[in-house]
């Protein structure tokens, strides 16, 4: 029943990401819920993992934790008009 109810707040975190993403008024708004949607990402691969026991989900989610945050500080800095070196 946990996982159940876990999965579903996720999913509508998940719409509500989707939501701001697609509606965001400004860019930083779209940067912040792409931000957010990468977190969920990875609460969905904690609890698969923590579900099925298997350590690979958690690697997945560090994974895309790293490529997230990667992917945001390059748009942030897109945003203030600065190069990748500065």
């Amino acid at each position: 029943m946990f996982f159940i109810s876990a999965y579903l707040v996720l999913l509508i975190c998940c719409g509500l990401c989707l939501y701001r993403v697609g509606r965001g008024p400004t860019a930083a708004d779209r940067a912040t819920a792409i931000d957010i949607f990468g977190i969920v990402v990875l609460c969905f691969t904690a609890l698969l993992s923590l579900k099925t026991g298997r350590a690979f989900y958690m690697d997945i989610g560090i994974a895309w934790a790293i490529i997230s945050f990667i992917g945001t500080i390059a748009l942030a800095k897109h945003l203030e008009g600065r190069g990748f070196d500065e």
